[in-house]
This record gives structure tokens, sequence and C-alpha cells, in this order.
């Protein structure tokens, strides 16, 4: 098992189990997610379990809702630039404060499996969020790491990445996505 998960929030060994993904057109898919008020074992626990989930599915960020939890949580690894390493990073109530530059990059979403679209996006943020005890920090993020926290975000505001493309090609996307699913086995 991946200990890289208990790092995120500070525990020792991990208990991590896996949470159900919730595919489109789940509900909690399309709510505004609420804040995050206690800062406690069982917060710690769902953020390793969100981890950990993220990590099996092989995704590089993963936001509560996605997992059925209308809170205001994300937990983010991207790769770092020339490295193979990264960073299992939790943010809880995050929001942008600073952002610049566009780049346009191809995304895919754990909520859309074998869907891949190209999305506008800002090339550098600043955001500020709360750790898992309750502290507040900002972070700087570019490129990748930046997209990949804008992408939850949306999700934390009940917006998917498909909400970004015109209503054209959001119909062909679901059509797409309601074959990906049935081969997947998921009931749509």
């Amino acid at each position: 098992m991946d200990g890289r998960a208990s790092e995120v929030v500070g525990q020792g060994e991990p208990t991590m189990s896996l949470l159900e993904l919730q595919y489109w057109p789940a509900e909690v898919l399309r709510i505004v997610a609420s804040p995050v008020t206690e800062f406690d074992a069982a917060l710690q626990t769902t953020l390793e379990d969100m981890a950990e989930t993220m990590y099996v599915e092989r995704g590089i960020g993963l936001a509560a809702p996605q997992v059925g939890i209308s809170k205001r949580m994300i937990v983010i690894d991207t790769p770092i630039a020339d490295e193979e390493s990264s960073q299992l990073e939790a943010l809880i109530n995050p929001e942008i404060i600073e952002s610049s530059g566009e780049l346009i990059w191809e995304e895919g979403c754990l909520s859309f499996p074998g869907l891949t679209v190209d999305i506008t996006r800002k090339e550098t943020i600043r955001v500020r969020f709360q750790d898992h005890k309750g502290a507040w920090h900002e972070m700087d993020a570019a490129g990748l790491k930046a997209v990949c926290i804008q992408h939850e975000l949306d999700h934390l505001n009940g917006i998917n990445f498909i909400d970004h493309v015109s209503p054209l090609k959001r119909k062909l996307l679901l059509r797409e996505l309601k074959k990906n699913l049935t081969e997947l086995g998921v009931e749509t």
C-alpha cells in the first residue's frame, strides 16, 4: 500500500479504504460543495481515503464531490517538472486569490472516463487554503499544477470540464461518455 496518502495529513501508518467514484450525471457533481468546518480525525481519514482512491484510479487530482462528499476539499499529486517525484497535497476550503496568463490544456476527468477536452485555464495562480489542522496557507502554482487545482476547484463549485465546451461538443462528449460507462459496466 502506498503510504504517501498518510503524509498529507501528518499521520503514521495509513488505514485507507477506497471511496466510490461518482460518474456523470451524479447529482453531487452539480452541487456547490459546503465549506469544511471540522478539522478532526474523520477529516484526516477522508483525505487519506480520497488520496488512495485517486492513486488507484490513476488520477492526479480528486475533489470530494467526485467521491460523493459535498465538502470543499481536494487532493492533488502532480509531477514536478523534469523530476520523477511528486508531492501529495490536500487543500481544504481552497480559493484562487490571484491568477495570470492563459494556456490551453487537454484535460481528462475521473468522473468522465475516456474523455479529454482542451480547456483554457489560467497559467499561474495563487491559491489560499487550509490544511488538515485548519491552518491557512497560500501557494503559487503554474502549468499542470495550476490546471489541476482549477479543475478540482470547478468540481467544488458544481462545474464540470464539459461545461467549458459548446453545447454541441458537450452533447457529442456525453454520448461518448455513455458508451464508455456502459463498457465499464456502470449504469447511467
